[in-house]
């Protein structure tokens, strides 16, 4: 776990070399670039359109697809795109006028079958369709009006008023009908839905071309980020300058282009009043960890990587919130499940290292709990072997939860610490580890004979080291009163340290509470069967299906909500001070 140690370079070279260089520094893909020029903003960008996005995105929805076309030399991205677009626009169309005469005749059809007679027949006179109550009938009846009853069913009367002008005085407002009978309707439907399969025939088709379609648009892309690029330069004629931060492993690869193009290429490390952008480098069975971190936040270049820290971390809360083997189990299954289709992007291949993590620890902390959807294994069965924490040991399981919290933020401290290391600075954040540990070593000796007194005394004397670090080396530079003032203004993070302390209990909380309902729920199952012969097992089994199913899910969620909130609040409030920016590499588009 790091954070990639950066270098500031600049490239200077003449300006018929600009775009040759800038494709090539685009396929190194390793350059994060600054800008030189401060109108650069507000110069437009170039790229695939929406509408190219829009068309694709149609081809790749296509509930098939042909397949697909290789050669670049057959294809043309816009005519491609203006036929998708155009097919997309008319089923769209079909699809509502279907779904719109669908229910109008769906309506229709209480009238019977029939047509309208041609106006002229009629006029001035017009029918007007109503659906009545049957409860509502003799109002109608009462009215001046000519009326038919055509049906009755167990709820309406379908009636036709004949008048010039809409009825007035009845007692439901008239149903729409439009100029169609019921036979042109159904005719309409039929032939909109020949249409639409000859469409989608045309659609299936032009599948054929996503693959090109794809690239092209990865294409224009990367175009258009050259141009983004080209506008960060400095143009000085006949030269150009171009500066950005590059990974301190990636200089020997940026030197040989510069021998190769003729370029001038300057290296420098950062200055102290620098803030280079965050490039976070882990293993790729661990990189997940990455993922929750920048999902949060981005750490600052000048501090430190706790994607490992809080990969593992975070496992561990969550078995300890779930707390059951048997809920991890169906985890496992559904990660089983979903685990090629994850393997289809970079994303999904670490997110289910993390998944697989996060059961195995759920499954072994089960295993120590010896809970198995809420029930305990016989004391002769081979999995109480395994059993040797009682969840329901209030003080066990409190104590465990607050050493797992002071171990979390020692952790974070330690860090800091380190990060300091080169510092007299480095003292206060290792003061503050003293202090922590300190503090729970009193709390644990509370309950130690009166005679043993040399923990107590201990803790204390850690206290008072871990004080004097913080009030004196909070700050290293300055006058000594400034120095100090400082350290006491430090000291107000005392509450939050007893707090965030504390905040960890919600592991032993949540853990019980699940574990605790699985058990509830398995009783009432039990009582019900019991108490209701024959189909109480039926009943027995719907309350066991539906409350397990849903302490699963508050399970499941309060172990991932939970388990990063101690992370992001608690951990983060002491490792991770200063914000910084992610490392966004000029590269080429993965397609």
């Amino acid at each position: 776990m790091s954070i990639s140690p950066l270098k500031k370079i600049t490239l200077y070279g003449q300006q018929k070399q600009k775009k040759a260089v800038l494709g090539k520094l685009q396929e190194l893909g390793c350059l994060h670039l600054n800008s030189l020029n401060s109108q650069a903003a507000a110069t437009p960008l170039s790229g695939p359109t929406p509408q190219a996005k829009a068309a694709l995105t149609f081809l790749l929805n296509s509930p098939g697809r042909r397949k697909q076309v290789k050669d670049p030399a057959l294809f043309n991205a816009h005519q491609i795109e203006l036929s998708a677009l155009a097919l997309q626009k008319q089923l769209l169309a079909l699809a509502d006028e279907w779904d719109f005469l669908h229910s109008r005749s769906q309506v229709l059809k209480n009238w019977g079958d029939f047509t309208f007679p041609p106006a002229e027949t009629l006029a001035p006179l017009k029918f007007w369709f109503y659906m009545v109550p049957l409860q509502e009938l003799p109002q109608v009846a009462a009215t001046p009006y000519v009326w038919q009853l055509i049906r009755k069913d167990n709820r309406f009367a379908y009636i036709i008023v004949i008048s010039a002008d809409k009825p007035e005085n009845l007692p439901v407002l008239r149903t729409h009908t439009g100029g169609k009978s019921p036979a042109e309707l159904r005719q309409r439907l039929e032939t909109i839905e020949f249409t639409l399969e000859d469409l989608n025939a045309r659609r299936l088709s032009l599948t054929r071309w996503c693959f090109l379609f794809s690239k092209n648009l990865g294409h224009l892309e990367d175009q258009a980020n050259r141009l983004a690029a080209a506008e960060l330069t400095y143009e000085d004629e006949p030269f150009f300058a171009l500066n950005a931060w590059a990974p301190s492993d990636q200089i020997k690869k940026l030197h040989a282009l510069a021998r190769q193009k003729q370029l001038v290429l300057e290296v420098a490390s950062p200055a102290e009043h620098e803030i280079p952008p965050t490039q976070l480098r882990n293993p790729p069975s661990l990189a997940a960890g990455q993922d929750l971190v920048t999902f949060y936040t981005t750490p600052s270049y000048w501090l430190w990587d706790p994607s490992i820290v809080v990969f593992f971390s975070f496992t561990c809360f969550f078995a300890l919130i779930l707390s059951d083997a048997g809920y991890a189990a169906i985890l496992g299954l559904l990660l089983l499940w979903l685990w090629p289709k994850m393997s289809a992007s970079p994303l999904g291949r670490r997110l289910r290292i993390l998944f697989a993590a996060m059961v195995g620890a759920a499954l072994l902390w089960g295993f120590l709990v010896g809970s198995y959807f809420g029930i305990a294994p016989h004391p002769k069965h081979v999995l109480s072997w395994f059993k040797i924490l009682d969840l329901h040991d209030f003080d066990a399981m409190m104590k465990l939860s607050i050493l797992t919290g002071v171990g979390h933020l020692v952790i974070a401290n330690l860090s800091n610490s380190w990060r300091w290391r080169h510092s007299l600075k480095a003292l206060a954040p290792l003061g503050w580890s003293i202090i922590f540990i300190s503090g729970t070593l009193l709390w644990l000796s509370r309950n130690l004979p009166a005679d043993i007194t040399h923990y107590k005394q201990i803790a204390l004397g850690g206290l008072g080291l871990g004080g004097i670090m913080i009030l004196f080396f909070t700050q290293v530079k300055g006058p000594l009163l400034k120095r100090v003032f400082c350290g006491i203004k430090n000291f107000a993070l005392l509450s939050s340290a007893f707090g965030d302390t504390l905040s960890y209990l919600r592991l032993f909380a949540l853990g019980l509470a699940s574990a605790s309902l699985a058990t509830t729920f398995n009783n009432l199952a039990g009582q019900v069967y019991g108490a209701i012969p024959g189909i109480g097992l039926l009943f027995a089994l719907i309350i066991l299906v539906l409350g397990h199913a849903i302490n699963f899910l508050l399970a499941s969620a309060s172990g991932v909500i939970h388990g990063l909130r101690l992370n992001f609040i608690e951990f983060f409030r002491w490792s991770i001070s200063e914000e910084g920016y992610p490392f966004k590499a000029f590269k080429l588009k993965e397609t």
